[in-house]
């Protein structure tokens, strides 16, 4: 497979690295050679669209879409809905759809199948490290939310939850193995260049905070919290997600990472009343907000600001908000997964006003945080992503952060 190129302008950054360079642990599933190569051509797949397809998709909108419609109906495009229905006559948005759809598809069945041959050995291993471990605290009364069970996040079948025989994993191990094929790798080694960056956001601005307890909601299998539990690992930290196998396999994966100042918690976000107010000092949630619908989306909001104590943060990291400076074309590629990746609620969820959102859950309007966080990445694997500028409109490793102080 082609590797970076080294001391070359942004334009010919190639990667991603092998598959192979990544980081193992205790959980995770064992990778045929065959296996292995599927993975790295679809992320190099990922990679060429993002690269080389999606500038040329730019180009045909400003020479061609863009223009036939403002002869077609005398006006400029008004809104990222004209926008993609006008790039859908075009072909070279469709090629590029159809290719990024195949790609996501393909790089679940891959990671799905080389779980499901191994399964009942990925949970009997799972089960040996966490066995008897009253970190992870499973409730099978808590009831899976219909605008999750409905859905197939990001192509993935059963999503998150779905549970296939007693202690299975297979969803948690899917999750966290080929997820290089969506990133291309650029979330670093163990996946979890996201929860690096929300540490460097919070100790470059909040320098002095020194929290207690922390909470992630929708945390699946901890490549947000463990980075967090790693930096403060004085703290007392608690993962929450409703899905049973992310939560086994997540437990499994910190306990083999070294990482023990950690519960892995089944429950709804709508509904945290096993916790009493004031519990927590920091309460975090990474790419999250997309999956949720907008009333569950208000009820976390509300649950966050209870249970923070005072002078306690809340941090949400997510793809960038639709903003009138925003282009219609962006707008347009990054509504993308709301209509061909199974994201419902992205569209909706990118639009609302989320200061808004904050104050009607309880947080002062002064008291509301907003910044930026990137991906931080190996150097050893990747020593010139800091020369790429590629964007593909959606899964380039660089966030909004939005929050408030109670």
């Amino acid at each position: 497979m082609s590797q970076p190129q080294r001391n070359t302008p942004a334009a010919a950054y190639e990667g991603p690295p092998d598959y192979r360079a990544l980081g193992h642990h205790g959980a995770f599933p064992q990778v045929s050679h065959d296996e292995i190569e599927r993975i790295n051509f679809l992320a190099q797949m990922n990679r060429h669209l993002a690269a080389r397809v999606v500038p040329g998709v730019k180009s045909a909108y400003e020479t061609s879409v863009e223009p036939a419609f403002r002869k077609r109906h005398g006006r400029p495009i008004a809104d990222r809905h004209e926008a993609r229905k006008a790039l859908l006559e075009h072909p070279a948005f469709n090629l590029w759809s159809a290719l990024r759809r195949m790609t996501m598809e393909q790089r679940q069945q891959a990671g799905r199948w080389t779980v499901i041959r191994q399964r009942e050995a990925l949970a009997e291993k799972v089960a040996d490290l966490t066995r008897d471990d009253d970190a992870l605290q499973l409730d099978s009364s808590v009831a899976v939310p219909r605008y999750v069970a409905a859905v197939d996040h990001h192509c993935m079948p059963g999503s998150y939850h779905s549970e296939y025989f007693a202690g299975d994993v297979t969803n948690g191990a899917n999750y966290d193995h080929a997820g290089f094929v969506t990133t291309a790798g650029l979330l670093g080694r163990y996946n979890d260049g996201a929860g690096k960056a929300v540490v460097g956001w919070v100790q470059k601005n909040l320098p002095d905070f020194r929290p207690q307890d922390i909470l992630e909601i929708g945390c699946t299998v901890g490549h947000s919290a463990l980075p967090i539990a790693q930096a403060w690992p004085d703290a007392r930290m608690v993962g929450v997600d409703i899905g049973a196998p992310v939560l086994r396999y997540g437990l499994a994966r910190a306990k083999s990472l070294g990482v023990n100042n950690i519960r892995f918690v089944q429950a709804d976000g709508e509904d945290l009343s096993r916790f009493p107010d004031e519990s927590f000092d920091w309460i975090q949630t990474t790419m999250f907000l997309h999956e949720l619908s907008t009333t569950a989306l208000a009820r976390i909001f509300r649950e966050t600001r209870r249970l923070l104590r005072p002078g306690g943060i809340v941090l949400h990291v997510e793809q960038p908000q639709y903003t009138p400076d925003m282009p219609m074309f962006e707008q347009a590629m990054r509504d993308w997964d709301a209509f061909y990746n199974n994201e419902p609620f992205w569209s909706r969820m990118h639009e609302m006003d989320l200061d808004a959102e904050m104050v009607a859950a309880g947080f002062a309007r002064q008291n509301l945080i907003h910044g930026n966080a990137t991906g931080v990445v190996d150097r050893d694997l990747f020593p010139d992503a800091a020369e790429d500028d590629t964007e593909d409109y959606g899964r380039k490793a660089a966030w909004r952060v939005i929050g408030g102080i109670a």
